[in-house]
């Protein structure tokens, strides 16, 4: 019923998608360079086959940066989004990362409140970061190596 699965370039389409419907975060040609970088992953959150959520992160040397992170708002608050960060989290812990780290809109107090769940600390703030004025709010989270 719920799964995770790497989502490859030919679903660029769907990225670009699910991203217009939600966060709107990046275009189609931003999405294309994602797929490109080095050391980046994708992963798609799936329910009943259908992609609900995607997550890039991006791993360097011992770290991962969380860089996209969504769910569909039809199934947002039943825990499918915790679903997909315990999953990532669990896999940045078998690759014996030390620390995950994201930034997040002041302004995006739903969002704060569910990374603070996952024990992401701030650590820094970009000020007027976003297109609306808000700051970035750098957070944080240790991890431990298994």
């Amino acid at each position: 019923m719920i799964s995770i699965k790497q989502i490859n370039k030919k679903d660029i389409d769907l990225c670009y998608e699910l991203d217009s419907k939600t966060i709107s975060l990046w275009s189609k040609k931003q999405w294309a360079n994602e797929f490109k970088k080095e050391g980046t992953k994708i992963l798609g959150l799936l329910f009943k086959n259908f992609v609900i959520g995607i997550c890039v992160f991006q791993v360097v040397l011992d770290e991962a940066q969380i860089n996209y992170f969504v769910v569909n708002q039809k199934f947002r608050k039943k825990g499918f989004g915790s679903y997909l960060m315990l999953y990532l989290i669990e896999n940045c812990e078998k690759l014996s990362l030390k620390k995950l780290l994201l930034e997040v809109s002041q302004s995006n107090v739903s969002a704060e409140r569910f990374y603070t769940r996952f024990d992401f600390y701030t650590v820094g703030v970009r000020k007027n970061y976003y297109k609306d004025g808000s700051h970035a709010l750098l957070k944080e989270k240790k991890l431990t190596t298994k």
